[in-house]
Protein backbone atom coordinates (compact mmCIF):
# COMPACT_ATOMS: atom_id res chain seq x y z
CA UNK A 1 0.00 0.00 0.00
CA UNK A 2 1.09 3.55 -0.73
CA UNK A 3 1.15 5.95 2.20
CA UNK A 4 -0.96 8.91 1.20
CA UNK A 5 0.35 12.42 1.43
CA UNK A 6 -1.37 14.17 4.40
CA UNK A 7 -2.53 17.08 2.23
CA UNK A 8 -4.03 14.86 -0.45
CA UNK A 9 -5.17 16.69 -3.55
CA UNK A 10 -4.39 20.07 -2.02
CA UNK A 11 -0.66 19.27 -1.99
CA UNK A 12 1.45 21.47 -4.26
CA UNK A 13 3.33 19.31 -6.76
CA UNK A 14 6.46 19.95 -8.83
CA UNK A 15 7.34 17.43 -11.54
CA UNK A 16 10.74 17.97 -13.13
CA UNK A 17 13.06 16.37 -15.64
CA UNK A 18 16.78 16.42 -14.80
CA UNK A 19 18.73 19.62 -15.17
CA UNK A 20 20.96 20.55 -18.09
CA UNK A 21 23.24 21.09 -19.82
CA UNK A 22 23.04 17.68 -21.47
CA UNK A 23 25.45 17.37 -24.40
CA UNK A 24 28.71 17.97 -22.55
CA UNK A 25 30.85 15.94 -20.18
CA UNK A 26 30.34 16.93 -16.55
CA UNK A 27 30.56 15.57 -13.01
CA UNK A 28 26.87 14.64 -12.91
CA UNK A 29 26.92 12.24 -15.86
CA UNK A 30 26.11 14.31 -18.92
CA UNK A 31 28.04 13.15 -21.96
CA UNK A 32 28.90 14.90 -25.21
CA UNK A 33 28.17 11.65 -27.04
CA UNK A 34 24.69 11.46 -25.52
CA UNK A 35 22.76 14.68 -26.37
CA UNK A 36 19.11 15.22 -25.45
CA UNK A 37 18.10 14.44 -29.03
CA UNK A 38 16.64 11.19 -30.31
CA UNK A 39 17.77 11.38 -33.94
CA UNK A 40 21.21 12.97 -33.64
CA UNK A 41 21.95 10.79 -30.62
CA UNK A 42 21.26 7.36 -32.06
CA UNK A 43 19.88 7.51 -35.61
CA UNK A 44 21.43 10.16 -37.87
CA UNK A 45 24.47 11.04 -35.78
CA UNK A 46 27.00 10.17 -38.55
CA UNK A 47 25.26 12.31 -41.15
CA UNK A 48 26.93 15.58 -40.22
CA UNK A 49 25.01 18.68 -41.29
CA UNK A 50 22.32 16.46 -42.81
CA UNK A 51 21.48 14.98 -39.40
CA UNK A 52 17.96 15.63 -38.11
CA UNK A 53 18.03 17.75 -34.95
CA UNK A 54 14.96 17.79 -32.74
CA UNK A 55 13.94 17.71 -29.08
CA UNK A 56 11.07 15.80 -27.49
CA UNK A 57 9.23 16.74 -24.33
CA UNK A 58 9.13 14.66 -21.14
CA UNK A 59 5.71 13.21 -21.86
CA UNK A 60 5.51 11.07 -18.73
CA UNK A 61 5.43 13.95 -16.26
CA UNK A 62 3.07 15.85 -18.56
CA UNK A 63 0.67 12.90 -18.47
CA UNK A 64 0.82 12.80 -14.67
CA UNK A 65 0.14 16.53 -14.43
CA UNK A 66 -2.95 16.19 -16.62
CA UNK A 67 -4.34 13.32 -14.56
CA UNK A 68 -4.21 14.67 -11.01
CA UNK A 69 -6.35 17.43 -9.53
CA UNK A 70 -3.64 18.86 -7.29
CA UNK A 71 -1.97 22.16 -8.23
CA UNK A 72 0.98 21.00 -10.30
CA UNK A 73 3.94 22.53 -12.12
CA UNK A 74 5.92 20.76 -14.83
CA UNK A 75 9.50 21.95 -15.16
CA UNK A 76 11.03 20.50 -18.32
CA UNK A 77 14.71 20.79 -19.26
CA UNK A 78 15.57 23.15 -16.40
CA UNK A 79 18.95 24.58 -15.78
CA UNK A 80 20.25 23.86 -12.31
CA UNK A 81 19.58 27.49 -11.42
CA UNK A 82 15.99 27.31 -12.72
CA UNK A 83 15.33 24.20 -10.61
CA UNK A 84 16.72 25.80 -7.46
CA UNK A 85 14.77 29.00 -8.11
CA UNK A 86 11.51 27.08 -8.60
CA UNK A 87 11.74 25.10 -5.36
CA UNK A 88 12.74 28.14 -3.27
CA UNK A 89 10.09 30.52 -4.64
CA UNK A 90 7.23 28.06 -4.24
CA UNK A 91 6.60 25.92 -1.19
CA UNK A 92 6.14 22.54 -2.81
CA UNK A 93 4.78 19.68 -0.77
CA UNK A 94 5.98 17.11 -3.29
CA UNK A 95 8.89 17.27 -5.72
CA UNK A 96 8.86 14.56 -8.37
CA UNK A 97 12.00 13.90 -10.41
CA UNK A 98 11.91 11.85 -13.59
CA UNK A 99 15.15 10.37 -14.89
CA UNK A 100 16.59 7.69 -17.10
CA UNK A 101 19.49 5.58 -15.85
CA UNK A 102 22.31 7.56 -17.46
CA UNK A 103 21.18 10.67 -15.57
CA UNK A 104 21.32 9.04 -12.14
CA UNK A 105 23.99 11.53 -11.01
CA UNK A 106 21.73 14.46 -11.81
CA UNK A 107 18.73 12.88 -10.09
CA UNK A 108 20.87 12.26 -6.99
CA UNK A 109 22.07 15.87 -6.97
CA UNK A 110 18.51 17.17 -7.38
CA UNK A 111 17.43 15.12 -4.35
CA UNK A 112 20.28 16.67 -2.37
CA UNK A 113 19.29 20.18 -3.47
CA UNK A 114 15.65 19.60 -2.48
CA UNK A 115 16.64 18.38 0.98
CA UNK A 116 18.73 21.53 1.44
CA UNK A 117 16.47 24.20 -0.11
CA UNK A 118 12.99 22.73 0.39
CA UNK A 119 13.21 20.36 3.36
CA UNK A 120 9.43 20.22 3.81
CA UNK A 121 9.03 18.56 0.38
CA UNK A 122 8.52 14.84 -0.06
CA UNK A 123 10.76 13.59 -2.87
CA UNK A 124 9.40 11.13 -5.43
CA UNK A 125 11.74 9.65 -8.05
CA UNK A 126 10.35 7.94 -11.13
CA UNK A 127 11.49 6.75 -14.53
CA UNK A 128 13.93 4.06 -15.59
CA UNK A 129 16.45 5.22 -12.99
CA UNK A 130 14.36 3.35 -10.42
CA UNK A 131 15.38 0.06 -12.02
CA UNK A 132 18.95 0.41 -10.72
CA UNK A 133 19.58 -2.22 -8.04
CA UNK A 134 19.94 -0.49 -4.68
CA UNK A 135 18.79 2.86 -6.06
CA UNK A 136 17.42 3.74 -2.61
CA UNK A 137 21.02 3.75 -1.36
CA UNK A 138 22.23 5.97 -4.21
CA UNK A 139 19.91 8.92 -3.72
CA UNK A 140 17.93 10.37 -0.83
CA UNK A 141 14.27 10.15 -1.88
CA UNK A 142 11.11 9.25 0.01
CA UNK A 143 9.51 7.20 -2.76
CA UNK A 144 10.72 5.37 -5.86
CA UNK A 145 8.07 4.73 -8.50
CA UNK A 146 8.60 2.00 -11.06
CA UNK A 147 5.97 1.58 -13.75
CA UNK A 148 2.77 3.57 -14.11
CA UNK A 149 3.34 6.96 -12.49
CA UNK A 150 -0.23 8.18 -13.08
CA UNK A 151 -1.86 5.50 -10.94
CA UNK A 152 0.83 5.81 -8.27
CA UNK A 153 0.49 9.59 -7.95
CA UNK A 154 -3.31 9.38 -7.87
CA UNK A 155 -3.16 6.91 -4.98
CA UNK A 156 -0.55 9.02 -3.19
CA UNK A 157 -2.89 12.01 -3.36
CA UNK A 158 -5.96 10.01 -2.34
CA UNK A 159 -7.52 10.17 -5.80
CA UNK A 160 -9.15 7.45 -7.90
CA UNK A 161 -6.32 5.51 -9.51
CA UNK A 162 -8.72 3.83 -11.94
CA UNK A 163 -10.30 7.01 -13.29
CA UNK A 164 -10.19 7.38 -17.10
CA UNK A 165 -6.95 8.73 -18.49
CA UNK A 166 -7.14 12.33 -19.67
CA UNK A 167 -4.73 12.89 -22.51
CA UNK A 168 -3.00 16.27 -22.69
CA UNK A 169 -2.30 17.97 -26.02
CA UNK A 170 1.26 16.79 -26.56
CA UNK A 171 3.45 18.04 -29.38
CA UNK A 172 5.60 15.33 -30.94
CA UNK A 173 8.70 17.52 -30.86
CA UNK A 174 10.03 21.03 -31.05
CA UNK A 175 12.92 23.10 -32.38
CA UNK A 176 13.44 20.99 -35.50
CA UNK A 177 16.62 21.92 -37.34
CA UNK A 178 17.37 20.79 -40.88
CA UNK A 179 20.67 21.53 -42.64
CA UNK A 180 21.46 24.35 -40.26
CA UNK A 181 18.02 25.98 -40.50
CA UNK A 182 15.58 26.08 -37.57
CA UNK A 183 12.10 25.18 -38.78
CA UNK A 184 9.39 27.33 -37.12
CA UNK A 185 7.46 25.24 -34.61
CA UNK A 186 4.16 26.20 -36.25
CA UNK A 187 5.33 24.45 -39.43
CA UNK A 188 6.41 21.28 -37.61
CA UNK A 189 2.97 20.22 -36.49
CA UNK A 190 2.20 16.77 -35.18
CA UNK A 191 0.79 15.50 -31.90
CA UNK A 192 1.84 12.60 -29.72
CA UNK A 193 -0.72 10.11 -28.47
CA UNK A 194 0.37 7.69 -25.74
CA UNK A 195 -1.85 4.70 -26.38
CA UNK A 196 -0.18 2.22 -24.03
CA UNK A 197 2.91 1.43 -22.00
CA UNK A 198 4.75 -1.86 -21.81
CA UNK A 199 5.50 -4.31 -24.60
CA UNK A 200 3.98 -7.67 -25.51
CA UNK A 201 7.17 -8.97 -27.13
CA UNK A 202 9.49 -8.75 -24.12
CA UNK A 203 12.94 -8.92 -25.74
CA UNK A 204 15.51 -9.65 -23.04
CA UNK A 205 17.31 -6.31 -23.56
CA UNK A 206 14.15 -4.16 -23.65
CA UNK A 207 13.97 -1.57 -20.88
CA UNK A 208 10.39 -0.59 -21.72
CA UNK A 209 9.11 -4.13 -21.34
CA UNK A 210 10.89 -4.75 -18.05
CA UNK A 211 9.96 -1.36 -16.59
CA UNK A 212 6.25 -2.04 -16.98
CA UNK A 213 6.18 -5.61 -15.75
CA UNK A 214 7.98 -7.76 -18.31
CA UNK A 215 6.99 -9.74 -21.37
CA UNK A 216 3.35 -9.55 -22.30
CA UNK A 217 2.51 -6.88 -19.72
CA UNK A 218 0.81 -4.03 -21.57
CA UNK A 219 -1.23 -1.28 -19.97
CA UNK A 220 -3.62 0.13 -22.54
CA UNK A 221 -4.65 3.65 -21.70
CA UNK A 222 -7.22 3.35 -24.48
CA UNK A 223 -8.69 -0.07 -25.15
CA UNK A 224 -10.72 0.70 -28.27
CA UNK A 225 -10.31 2.48 -31.55
CA UNK A 226 -13.22 4.72 -30.58
CA UNK A 227 -11.33 5.95 -27.51
CA UNK A 228 -8.22 6.63 -29.57
CA UNK A 229 -10.29 8.41 -32.18
CA UNK A 230 -11.70 10.78 -29.57
CA UNK A 231 -8.22 11.63 -28.26
CA UNK A 232 -6.99 12.34 -31.78
CA UNK A 233 -10.04 14.35 -32.70
CA UNK A 234 -9.49 16.54 -29.63
CA UNK A 235 -5.82 17.02 -30.57
CA UNK A 236 -6.81 17.88 -34.13
CA UNK A 237 -9.14 20.58 -32.83
CA UNK A 238 -6.85 22.03 -30.17
CA UNK A 239 -3.49 21.79 -31.94
CA UNK A 240 -4.68 22.01 -35.57
CA UNK A 241 -2.84 18.81 -36.48
CA UNK A 242 -3.49 15.92 -38.82
CA UNK A 243 -0.33 13.98 -38.04
CA UNK A 244 0.21 11.84 -34.95
CA UNK A 245 3.06 9.97 -33.30
CA UNK A 246 1.48 7.00 -31.54
CA UNK A 247 3.49 5.83 -28.55
CA UNK A 248 2.70 2.14 -28.40
CA UNK A 249 5.50 -0.42 -28.57
CA UNK A 250 3.64 -2.54 -31.13
CA UNK A 251 0.62 -0.59 -32.31
CA UNK A 252 -0.38 -2.88 -35.18
CA UNK A 253 -0.39 -6.00 -33.01
CA UNK A 254 -3.81 -5.12 -31.57
CA UNK A 255 -5.66 -5.49 -34.87
CA UNK A 256 -9.26 -5.15 -33.56
CA UNK A 257 -8.43 -1.78 -32.00
CA UNK A 258 -6.64 -0.64 -35.16
CA UNK A 259 -9.47 -1.65 -37.48
CA UNK A 260 -12.00 -0.01 -35.15
CA UNK A 261 -10.00 3.20 -35.41
CA UNK A 262 -9.91 2.91 -39.21
CA UNK A 263 -13.68 2.46 -39.35
CA UNK A 264 -14.20 5.61 -37.26
CA UNK A 265 -11.77 7.55 -39.46
CA UNK A 266 -13.58 6.47 -42.60
CA UNK A 267 -16.95 7.33 -41.11
CA UNK A 268 -15.76 10.82 -40.16
CA UNK A 269 -13.72 11.39 -43.32
CA UNK A 270 -10.49 11.88 -41.36
CA UNK A 271 -7.33 12.13 -43.42
CA UNK A 272 -4.80 11.56 -40.66
CA UNK A 273 -1.18 10.39 -40.80
CA UNK A 274 0.31 8.07 -38.19
CA UNK A 275 3.91 7.48 -37.19
CA UNK A 276 4.06 4.24 -35.25
CA UNK A 277 6.17 1.49 -33.72
CA UNK A 278 5.55 -2.07 -34.83
CA UNK A 279 7.17 -5.46 -35.25
CA UNK A 280 7.70 -7.11 -38.61
CA UNK A 281 5.31 -9.96 -37.79
CA UNK A 282 2.57 -7.48 -36.82
CA UNK A 283 2.94 -5.55 -40.09
CA UNK A 284 2.28 -8.80 -41.96
CA UNK A 285 -1.22 -8.93 -40.47
CA UNK A 286 -2.28 -6.09 -42.80
CA UNK A 287 -2.49 -5.50 -46.52
CA UNK A 288 -0.70 -2.44 -47.84
CA UNK A 289 -4.06 -1.01 -48.82
CA UNK A 290 -5.15 -1.22 -45.19
CA UNK A 291 -1.95 0.45 -43.99
CA UNK A 292 -2.35 3.28 -46.49
CA UNK A 293 -6.04 3.77 -45.73
CA UNK A 294 -5.19 3.87 -42.04
CA UNK A 295 -2.68 6.63 -42.74
CA UNK A 296 0.54 4.89 -41.73
CA UNK A 297 3.24 7.36 -42.75
CA UNK A 298 6.21 5.82 -40.95
CA UNK A 299 7.00 2.68 -38.97
CA UNK A 300 9.80 2.08 -36.47
CA UNK A 301 10.72 -1.61 -36.78
CA UNK A 302 13.28 -3.77 -35.02
CA UNK A 303 15.52 -5.38 -37.64
CA UNK A 304 17.68 -7.61 -35.50
CA UNK A 305 19.97 -10.20 -36.96
CA UNK A 306 18.23 -12.82 -39.16
CA UNK A 307 20.11 -15.34 -37.00
CA UNK A 308 18.57 -14.05 -33.75
CA UNK A 309 15.75 -15.83 -31.95
CA UNK A 310 13.44 -12.84 -31.44
CA UNK A 311 9.83 -13.75 -32.23
CA UNK A 312 9.03 -10.33 -33.67
CA UNK A 313 10.91 -11.37 -36.84
CA UNK A 314 9.35 -14.84 -37.20
CA UNK A 315 8.86 -15.69 -40.87
CA UNK A 316 9.41 -12.14 -42.06
CA UNK A 317 11.37 -11.31 -45.20
CA UNK A 318 12.35 -7.92 -43.84
CA UNK A 319 14.33 -6.78 -46.89
CA UNK A 320 11.31 -7.34 -49.12
CA UNK A 321 9.02 -5.76 -46.53
CA UNK A 322 11.23 -2.65 -46.37
CA UNK A 323 11.19 -2.28 -50.15
CA UNK A 324 7.42 -2.68 -50.34
CA UNK A 325 6.81 -0.20 -47.53
CA UNK A 326 8.87 2.40 -49.41
CA UNK A 327 7.02 1.67 -52.63
CA UNK A 328 3.77 2.51 -50.84
CA UNK A 329 5.13 5.76 -49.43
CA UNK A 330 5.61 4.41 -45.90
CA UNK A 331 8.87 5.50 -44.31
CA UNK A 332 10.81 2.92 -42.35
CA UNK A 333 13.02 3.54 -39.33
CA UNK A 334 14.96 0.35 -38.79
CA UNK A 335 16.60 -0.52 -35.49
CA UNK A 336 19.47 -3.00 -35.34
CA UNK A 337 21.26 -4.38 -32.29
CA UNK A 338 24.99 -5.01 -32.62
CA UNK A 339 26.96 -7.35 -30.40
CA UNK A 340 24.44 -10.14 -30.01
CA UNK A 341 25.78 -13.34 -28.48
CA UNK A 342 26.52 -14.96 -31.87
CA UNK A 343 28.35 -11.92 -33.27
CA UNK A 344 32.10 -12.18 -33.84
CA UNK A 345 34.63 -9.87 -35.49
CA UNK A 346 34.38 -12.16 -38.52
CA UNK A 347 30.59 -12.09 -39.00
CA UNK A 348 29.41 -8.77 -37.60
CA UNK A 349 30.39 -6.76 -40.69
CA UNK A 350 28.19 -9.01 -42.82
CA UNK A 351 25.29 -8.54 -40.41
CA UNK A 352 25.74 -4.77 -40.58
CA UNK A 353 25.74 -4.95 -44.38
CA UNK A 354 22.52 -6.99 -44.20
CA UNK A 355 20.88 -4.34 -42.01
CA UNK A 356 22.00 -1.58 -44.38
CA UNK A 357 20.65 -3.51 -47.38
CA UNK A 358 17.13 -2.73 -46.15
CA UNK A 359 17.73 0.85 -47.36
CA UNK A 360 15.59 2.19 -44.54
CA UNK A 361 14.81 5.88 -44.49
CA UNK A 362 16.43 6.12 -41.07
CA UNK A 363 18.43 3.53 -39.17
CA UNK A 364 19.21 3.24 -35.50
CA UNK A 365 22.16 1.12 -34.42
CA UNK A 366 22.50 0.19 -30.74
CA UNK A 367 24.90 -2.05 -28.88
CA UNK A 368 23.55 -5.11 -27.11
CA UNK A 369 23.41 -3.65 -23.63
CA UNK A 370 22.43 -5.20 -20.30
CA UNK A 371 20.56 -2.27 -18.76
CA UNK A 372 19.68 -2.47 -15.05
CA UNK A 373 16.23 -3.92 -14.58
CA UNK A 374 16.20 -6.06 -17.73
CA UNK A 375 16.38 -9.86 -17.92
CA UNK A 376 19.65 -9.49 -19.84
CA UNK A 377 21.19 -7.51 -16.97
CA UNK A 378 20.21 -10.16 -14.43
CA UNK A 379 21.55 -12.89 -16.70
CA UNK A 380 24.90 -11.15 -17.13
CA UNK A 381 25.12 -10.40 -13.41
CA UNK A 382 24.48 -14.06 -12.57
CA UNK A 383 27.23 -15.08 -14.99
CA UNK A 384 29.68 -12.53 -13.60
CA UNK A 385 30.05 -10.88 -17.02
CA UNK A 386 29.16 -7.27 -16.14
CA UNK A 387 31.99 -4.78 -16.56
CA UNK A 388 32.69 -1.93 -14.13
CA UNK A 389 31.16 0.82 -16.28
CA UNK A 390 29.78 4.13 -14.99
CA UNK A 391 25.98 4.14 -15.10
CA UNK A 392 26.18 7.35 -17.16
CA UNK A 393 27.86 5.35 -19.93
CA UNK A 394 25.33 2.50 -20.14
CA UNK A 395 23.26 3.69 -23.09
CA UNK A 396 24.21 1.53 -26.08
CA UNK A 397 26.07 4.23 -28.00
CA UNK A 398 29.57 4.01 -26.52
CA UNK A 399 30.82 0.52 -25.69
CA UNK A 400 29.82 -2.78 -24.13
CA UNK A 401 29.16 -2.88 -20.40
CA UNK A 402 29.55 -6.65 -20.32
CA UNK A 403 32.16 -9.22 -21.28
CA UNK A 404 31.22 -10.39 -24.78
CA UNK A 405 32.43 -13.82 -25.81
CA UNK A 406 34.22 -12.58 -28.94
CA UNK A 407 34.19 -8.77 -29.13
CA UNK A 408 35.95 -6.38 -26.74
CA UNK A 409 34.46 -3.16 -25.38
CA UNK A 410 36.86 -1.15 -27.56
CA UNK A 411 35.97 -3.15 -30.67
CA UNK A 412 32.24 -2.72 -30.02
CA UNK A 413 32.56 1.06 -30.34
CA UNK A 414 34.47 0.71 -33.61
CA UNK A 415 31.83 -1.60 -35.12
CA UNK A 416 29.04 0.72 -33.99
CA UNK A 417 30.66 3.79 -35.52
CA UNK A 418 31.36 1.89 -38.71
CA UNK A 419 27.71 0.83 -38.99
CA UNK A 420 26.52 4.44 -38.88
CA UNK A 421 29.20 5.54 -41.33
CA UNK A 422 28.58 2.64 -43.73
CA UNK A 423 24.83 3.27 -43.80
CA UNK A 424 25.46 6.94 -44.65
CA UNK A 425 28.06 6.04 -47.28
CA UNK A 426 25.84 3.56 -49.13
CA UNK A 427 22.35 5.02 -48.63
CA UNK A 428 23.06 8.73 -48.28
CA UNK A 429 21.38 11.29 -46.03
CA UNK A 430 18.10 10.28 -44.43
CA UNK A 431 16.61 13.54 -45.72
CA UNK A 432 17.18 12.23 -49.26
CA UNK A 433 15.70 8.82 -48.45
CA UNK A 434 12.62 10.34 -46.78
CA UNK A 435 12.05 12.52 -49.83
CA UNK A 436 12.35 9.50 -52.13
CA UNK A 437 9.82 7.48 -50.15
CA UNK A 438 7.40 10.42 -49.91
CA UNK A 439 7.63 10.87 -53.68
CA UNK A 440 6.94 7.16 -54.26
CA UNK A 441 3.79 7.47 -52.18
CA UNK A 442 2.66 10.57 -54.06
CA UNK A 443 3.10 8.94 -57.47
CA UNK A 444 1.26 5.81 -56.39
CA UNK A 445 -1.65 7.36 -54.51
CA UNK A 446 -2.20 10.88 -55.86
CA UNK A 447 -5.25 9.60 -57.78
CA UNK A 448 -6.48 7.10 -55.18
CA UNK A 449 -10.30 6.73 -55.19
CA UNK A 450 -10.49 7.40 -51.41
CA UNK A 451 -10.53 11.16 -50.86
CA UNK A 452 -8.95 10.73 -47.42
CA UNK A 453 -5.92 9.00 -48.95
CA UNK A 454 -5.57 11.60 -51.69
CA UNK A 455 -5.72 14.44 -49.20
CA UNK A 456 -2.95 12.94 -47.07
CA UNK A 457 -0.55 12.48 -49.96
CA UNK A 458 -1.40 15.93 -51.27
CA UNK A 459 -0.40 17.39 -47.89
CA UNK A 460 2.86 15.48 -47.89
CA UNK A 461 3.57 16.47 -51.51
CA UNK A 462 3.64 20.17 -50.59
CA UNK A 463 7.08 19.76 -49.10
CA UNK A 464 8.27 17.97 -52.24
CA UNK A 465 7.49 21.01 -54.39
CA UNK A 466 9.77 23.41 -52.55
CA UNK A 467 11.53 22.36 -49.31
CA UNK A 468 12.70 18.95 -50.48
CA UNK A 469 13.57 20.20 -53.96
CA UNK A 470 15.88 22.76 -52.37
CA UNK A 471 17.35 20.24 -49.92
CA UNK A 472 18.06 17.81 -52.75
CA UNK A 473 19.92 20.48 -54.70
CA UNK A 474 22.04 21.33 -51.66
CA UNK A 475 22.75 17.68 -50.78
CA UNK A 476 23.67 16.87 -54.37
CA UNK A 477 26.18 19.73 -54.60
CA UNK A 478 27.62 19.11 -51.11
CA UNK A 479 28.20 15.40 -51.78
CA UNK A 480 29.58 15.53 -55.33
CA UNK A 481 33.18 15.61 -54.16
CA UNK A 482 32.88 13.07 -51.34
CA UNK A 483 30.25 10.57 -52.54
CA UNK A 484 29.49 10.91 -56.23
CA UNK A 485 27.40 7.72 -56.27
CA UNK A 486 24.88 9.08 -53.76
CA UNK A 487 25.06 12.55 -55.33
CA UNK A 488 24.02 11.02 -58.66
CA UNK A 489 21.03 9.30 -57.03
CA UNK A 490 20.00 12.57 -55.45
CA UNK A 491 20.30 14.38 -58.79
CA UNK A 492 18.03 11.83 -60.50
CA UNK A 493 15.41 12.23 -57.77
CA UNK A 494 15.59 16.02 -57.99
CA UNK A 495 15.09 15.85 -61.75
CA UNK A 496 12.10 13.55 -61.26
CA UNK A 497 10.58 16.06 -58.82
CA UNK A 498 11.10 18.90 -61.26
CA UNK A 499 9.42 16.93 -64.05
CA UNK A 500 6.49 16.11 -61.77
CA UNK A 501 6.01 19.53 -60.19
CA UNK A 502 7.44 21.79 -62.86
CA UNK A 503 8.51 25.39 -62.34
CA UNK A 504 7.84 25.54 -58.59
CA UNK A 505 10.23 22.68 -57.79
CA UNK A 506 12.86 23.87 -60.25
CA UNK A 507 12.75 27.42 -58.92
CA UNK A 508 12.94 26.25 -55.30
CA UNK A 509 15.95 24.08 -56.10
CA UNK A 510 17.89 26.85 -57.82
CA UNK A 511 16.92 29.70 -55.53
CA UNK A 512 16.84 28.04 -52.11
CA UNK A 513 19.26 25.20 -52.78
CA UNK A 514 22.40 27.41 -52.65
CA UNK A 515 21.14 28.91 -49.38
CA UNK A 516 20.81 25.47 -47.79
CA UNK A 517 24.19 24.50 -49.16
CA UNK A 518 25.70 27.47 -47.33
CA UNK A 519 23.78 26.88 -44.08
CA UNK A 520 24.73 23.20 -44.06
CA UNK A 521 28.40 24.11 -44.58
CA UNK A 522 28.08 26.47 -41.62
CA UNK A 523 26.52 23.65 -39.61
CA UNK A 524 29.46 21.37 -40.44
CA UNK A 525 31.82 23.97 -38.95
CA UNK A 526 29.66 24.11 -35.84
CA UNK A 527 29.84 20.34 -35.47
CA UNK A 528 33.59 20.36 -36.00
CA UNK A 529 33.90 22.79 -33.09
CA UNK A 530 31.95 20.39 -30.85
CA UNK A 531 29.05 22.81 -30.46
CA UNK A 532 25.66 21.19 -29.87
CA UNK A 533 22.13 22.29 -29.14
CA UNK A 534 20.28 22.42 -25.83
CA UNK A 535 16.50 22.45 -25.28
CA UNK A 536 15.04 25.55 -23.69
CA UNK A 537 13.53 25.40 -20.21
CA UNK A 538 9.73 25.01 -20.22
CA UNK A 539 7.47 25.73 -17.23
CA UNK A 540 3.77 24.78 -17.26
CA UNK A 541 1.36 25.20 -14.36
CA UNK A 542 -2.03 23.53 -13.91
CA UNK A 543 -4.66 24.20 -11.23
CA UNK A 544 -2.18 26.69 -9.83
CA UNK A 545 -2.95 29.25 -7.15
CA UNK A 546 -0.26 31.75 -6.22
CA UNK A 547 0.51 32.13 -2.52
Amino acid sequence: MIDQHPKGSSARILLSSVFGPYAQDDQFGSRTINPMELYHNQVTRAQGAFSLRRFHRSWGIMMIQENISAPCTVLDFPTREAFEREITRNRYDVVGISSIIVNVGKAREMCRVVRKLSPQSAIVVGGHVTAIPGVEHIMDADHFVKGDGIAWMRRYLGENADAPIRHPALSSGFDLRVMGIKVPNNLDTSATVIASVGCPMGCNFCTTSSFFGGKGKVLNFYETGEELFQVMEQAEASRKVKSFVIMDENFLLQRPRVMDLLARMKGAGKSWAFNIFSSANAIRKYSYEELVELGIASVWVGLESPHSSYSKLDGADTVRMARELREHGIMLLGSTILGLEHHTPENIAGEIEHAISHQTDLHQFMLYTPVPGTPLYREMADQGRLLDVDLADIHGQLGFNFQHAAISREESKKFLDWAFWRDFELNGPSLFRICRTTFEGWKRYKNHPDLRVRERFQREARSLRHAYAAMLWAMEHRLRETNDSVASQIRLLRQDLEREFGFIAAAAARLLGPVLSWTSAREEKRLAQGRGYEPRTIIERRNWLET
